[in-house]
């Protein structure tokens, strides 16, 4: 394996640098994952490194498997030796193992997002929180933040204490905690949080997992949080051979946690460490490259470096201010149609990208009318339907009896005369007792005030829950839901119902026995325990499928690590693509820029940006400027596209105005937060006041009142002023729009 001849030479120097830290700086689309499967490949085949001394950690199970398959075609079955996995799954093949030094079974459950709501719930409830005050969301995001910062409950509560709002959440995360050690099960932060625990508290453990990899690499690490920065610096501290690869301009998590400065002080944490930058783009034409090169290196917190390419020029950044978002959604799909017609493309080559999911709903109803095919990737996950859950409720039950949530979820699933009220009695009891609601029902005669018939019922639910259990370890795990569906009666149920989603209900649950076929064709471990961690960990991108002939609909954030020949960044409006609260935070219109590079960077042949003049918002119609983003892009880079023929804009245009005229406070400029009649928004400040209004000169808005002009300069969208005003900070305003007078 001659890696000159395979690498180019930035790459090849990535690749044979194996000994001591190596921070690799990988641009969008420079072939990262090249280089780590030749990283790896040189390892085991030329230097003679036994795999299992290897551990790779990737952010999705997609990019997992990816990368273990080319692996595997330059090594062969060697790889299967070596640890090829996300952060999580990492950590839960070590907690299983080893979780019982933390008092827990290793038969933990993992609580996904519906089990940790219905598990907060009843924490609040037990200490009387009113959800009018703080919500679950609230409280469930406030613990995962502790966290992920590898804070205890204790150590929150005690830092509190003076704050009435964080003290009540304290309260919530240590009974919260409780709950779940009680339940033998961990929610989706824990598995990192308690491997550093674990870590931590046990000196022999940790020993034996950094004498084990000697070789760590970790991808995007741009995206780590604290638990996670921790995790590897405890695991690298042994040996240092740490490589990590990763683009500070595409950190575009950090508000679920992620921590620009792990990249940025990489090398203050590891003075020896050598760099490498992978600056040579291999997916993206040369104008597209050069655009996101402009828009990011308007970003002060970064790493000096610029993508270059040897691709031709391609076409330039084709920009449409529709006049709505239904004509937004009309010229994309015209486009789409005329595109895939006239060059024979597939539907599958065209991705629309927008800031919120929210704003897929207006392409969806605008193809649906057109015919035109397409799947949207965040959407409702297969594994969170009803049907879906139901059935992996019985399995967590069978896998783990403790787990009091999984048991009230099926309990009276299908209904077997077991109602709230008697599981309430049960649940109180066992309280009472301080045992697990499963122990309880075993001996439910003991329970007061159930009544006969009921106890007959929970006797004959438990007589089947427990044949489950013996079974488990017996047949697979296709054959255990099965029996599970034909026993409980669940099966029936559906098949017996006129109700045409009871028909796709039935279907569904055909996917998972299907689903668990593959698990046991292609899983190296098959037992029951195993299945349930790879459902659980599994993302909307894990699913995501590249032959489906459909248009993708996406939000940036999802997709990242994608690439498409033709996208559509939609909504490049201020207000949306940057959000609101950007505008006024230099580090949120930071990550916004970084996210506005991710997506520039998806396209590999043509760009489309697009933004509208009015949309609904909420119910209201909304008026905004084009995004500073695409301003950010020199016109030699860009232009203007329009539609041709019977144009549907008209229209729009014409319900605009007559919102406007009928309903002054209909329509609001997003920026400013202030209403416009429509007088204000064909011509609000005279023209023979805008030659005056330059920088020093004091003027005069409606809404902010008297303020001093600090900047003021052309643009495609008329002439922008940047004014500070004496009570509302610094506002960016379009004259010709803003109502501004001049004092």
């Amino acid at each position: 394996m001659d890696l000159k001849e395979l690498l180019n030479k930035e790459q090849y120097d990535a690749a044979t640098t194996i000994e001591g830290p190596l921070l690799i700086l990988a641009g969008a689309g420079s072939g990262k994952t090249r280089v780590l499967t030749y990283r790896i490949a040189h390892m085991i085949q030329d230097l003679d490194i036994y795999p299992s001394r290897i551990l790779a950690i990737t952010f999705t199970n997609k990019a997992a498997g990816e990368m273990k398959e080319r692996v595997k075609k330059l090594v062969g079955d060697e790889v299967n030796h070596m640890w090829v996995s996300t952060f999580h799954s990492s950590c839960v093949r070590i907690l299983r193992r080893e979780i019982d030094k933390l008092g827990y079974n290793k038969n933990f459950a993992i609580y996904d997002s519906y089990d940790q709501k219905v598990l907060m719930k009843e924490c609040m409830k037990e200490l009387n929180i009113n959800d009018k005050d703080i919500t679950d969301k609230e409280i469930i995001n406030k613990i995962s933040e502790q966290k992920n910062n590898l804070i205890f409950a204790e150590q929150f509560k005690k830092e509190n204490e003076s704050n009435y709002k964080l003290n009540k959440i304290a309260d919530v995360y240590m009974l919260y905690q409780k709950r779940l050690k009680s339940n033998n099960a961990l929610d989706f932060d824990d598995l990192i949080f308690k491997t550093v625990e674990l870590f931590n508290k046990d000196k022999e453990t940790l020993e034996f997992y950094q004498r084990k990899f000697k070789y760590i690499m970790v991808d995007e690490y741009q995206d780590t949080n604290r638990a996670q920065y921790e995790l590897v610096k405890l695991l690298a501290s042994a040996h240092r051979n740490i490589c990590v690869v990763g683009d500070d301009d595409q950190c575009i998590y950090q508000w679920r946690g992620a921590d620009i400065r792990n990249i940025l002080d990489f090398e203050k944490d590891y003075p020896e460490a050598k760099v490498v930058k992978l600056e040579q783009n291999y997916r993206s034409k040369r104008n597209i490259l050069n655009a996101a090169n402009e828009v990011i290196k308007n970003n002060a917190q970064r790493k000096s470096k610029a993508l270059r390419t040897q691709s031709e020029d391609g076409e330039k950044i084709k920009l449409y201010r529709a006049y709505s978002d239904i004509d937004e959604a009309l010229f994309v799909t015209k486009q789409i149609r005329d595109i895939k017609q006239k060059e024979n493309r597939n539907y599958r080559d065209f991705a629309i990208l927008y800031r919120t999911n929210a704003q897929s709903r207006t392409f969806e109803d605008i193809f649906i009318k057109n015919g035109v095919p397409y799947r949207i990737i965040g959407g409702l996950k297969f594994y969170d339907r009803k049907e879906i859950k139901d059935i992996l409720g019985y399995l967590k039950l069978i896998n783990n009896p403790v787990d009091d949530i999984s048991l009230r979820r099926v309990i009276n699933v299908p209904k077997r005369s077991i109602g709230q009220t008697t599981v309430g009695k049960i649940q109180d009891f066992a309280n009472q007792i301080e045992d697990c609601l499963y122990s309880v029902i075993l001996d439910v005669e003991n329970v007061p005030g159930i009544a006969k018939r009921t106890i007959n019922s929970i006797n004959k639910f438990t007589s089947l829950i427990n044949s489950f259990i013996a079974k488990k370890d017996e047949i697979s795990v296709s054959e255990l839901i099965q029996e599970i569906l034909d026993k409980t009666g669940y099966m029936d149920v559906l098949k017996k119902s006129n109700m045409v989603e009871d028909k796709a209900r039935i279907e569904n649950l055909k996917e998972l026995v299907s689903a668990a076929v593959e698990f046991e064709n292609t899983s190296e471990e098959k037992t029951l325990f195993a299945f349930l961690e790879q459902v659980t960990l599994v993302s909307d991108i894990d699913n995501f499928d590249e032959d489906a002939d459909s248009v993708v609909l996406m939000t940036v954030h999802s997709a990242k690590g994608l690439e498409f020949p033709i996208v559509f960044m939609v909504g490049m409006e201020n207000g949306i693509f940057p959000g609101m609260a950007c505008l006024n935070s230099f580090t949120e219109m930071e990550e916004a820029r970084r996210l506005c590079y991710v997506g520039i960077t998806r396209a590999k042949e043509n760009l489309y940006m697009t933004s509208a003049e009015s949309r609904r918002v909420f119910g209201r119609t909304v008026c905004y400027e084009v995004s500073d983003f695409i301003q950010e892009i020199p016109m030699s880079l860009k232009e203007n596209v329009s539609l041709l023929g019977n144009d549907p804009r008209v229209a729009a245009r014409k319900n605009m105005r007559y919102n406007a005229q009928n309903n002054p406070h209909s329509i609001v400029n997003f920026r400013n937060n202030t209403p416009f009649s429509q007088a204000a928004v064909e011509s609000s400040s005279s023209s023979k006041d805008e030659g005056e209004i330059v920088p020093g000169r004091k003027v005069k808005h409606k809404a902010f009142g008297i303020g001093t002009v600090v900047a003021k300069k052309n643009t495609e969208n008329g002439v922008k002023v940047t004014i500070a005003f004496d009570n509302y900070g610094i506002k960016n305003l379009i004259l010709g729009m803003a109502p501004i007078e001049v004092l």
